[in-house]
């Protein structure tokens, strides 16, 4: 059991940190973001925040899923492990003029809140299928 434990949080976090590295990316191969070794600006950063809350709340639903049982556990782990990452890049980029402080700020605000939300959606659709099943 403690082998699928660590599977599903491993998961939400390989997730997040894939989708969100391909997502950025693209958006500067596009050109909506500045190239390469420039720093994001407000509107970048605005960007960057709303996919990543998308994304933040899709692995935790990931990882519920994938949870052997107490998923809300699983998602919080995932929510904790999230959070001692980002202010880990908060503290490494804090006087490296990578775009505005309140970016890296609002990543380590949000991870915790972010899986949570997600372990919450998936366990209310758990619920309704559960409720609706035909007997």
């Amino acid at each position: 059991m403690k082998l699928k434990s660590v599977g599903a949080v491993c998961a939400g976090i390989l997730f997040i940190v894939v989708v969100t590295t391909l997502v950025d990316v693209v958006l500067h191969v596009v050109g909506i973001y500045a190239p390469w070794g420039q720093a994001l600006d407000q509107v970048d950063s605005v960007i960057a925040l709303s996919y990543r809350l998308v994304i933040g709340v899709m692995g935790g639903w990931l990882t519920a899923l994938l949870a052997p049982r107490n998923p809300i556990r699983h998602v919080v782990i995932l929510g904790l492990i999230g959070t001692a990452m980002a202010a880990l890049g908060l503290i490494v980029t804090w006087n490296l003029d990578l775009g505005p402080r309140w970016y890296p700020i609002s990543l380590v605000l949000t991870g915790l809140p972010l899986s949570w939300l997600g372990g919450k959606l998936y366990e209310r659709r758990r619920l309704s299928f559960v409720t609706t099943w035909p007997t």
